[in-house]
């Protein structure tokens, strides 16, 4: 093979590598900053593998997380008008909204950024692919946004 074509071929590549690069980050969420210090807490079961898992990601996204482990998540859910169809295997608290299960944390920092005047987001069950529930063929998901009044809405959805 000559040098020329040798070069060209090199150039191809590289402009369909580039091609492939640009199409995959733009699929991806947008990243969303956080505030310095965005403190967040974190209320599970002290034997849930998964929930330790979902605190990676938000620490790994830039939040600061208090844990507090408790036996029965129950009244915690209920104070903070978690219903049993939203609900998940733990319960989060940060800028003043509440976080139900696996919600993915570039989607807090929306909410956190946008401030709707919603109660929180859930992300109901624990949907194979969200964060914390890694491994095993990805499911598509939808974080739901609820209110005081108890209306629900879809403020994301993942993996479609």
């Amino acid at each position: 093979m000559t040098m020329k074509k040798s070069l060209l071929l090199l150039t191809v590549a590289a402009v369909i590598l580039t091609g492939v690069l640009y199409v995959n980050r733009r699929s991806e969420p947008a990243a969303v900053a956080l505030p310095t210090g965005t403190e967040m807490v974190v209320y599970k079961s002290p034997t849930c593998g998964c929930c330790e898992l979902w605190i990676d990601h938000a620490e790994e996204a830039g939040f600061t997380v208090v844990t507090e482990d408790v036996i029965d998540l129950r009244p915690v859910k209920a104070e903070n008008g978690v219903t049993p169809e939203l609900a998940s295997c733990h319960t989060a608290i940060v800028g003043g909204y509440v976080i139900e299960g696996h919600v993915p944390a570039d989607v807090i920092a929306q909410l956190l950024e946008e401030r709707p005047d919603i109660r929180g987001l859930a992300v109901p069950g624990m949907p194979a692919g969200s964060p914390g529930m890694e491994g095993g063929t990805p499911e598509p998901y939808d974080v739901v946004a609820f209110d005081r009044d108890g209306n629900t809405s879809v403020y994301a959805s993942r993996g479609e």
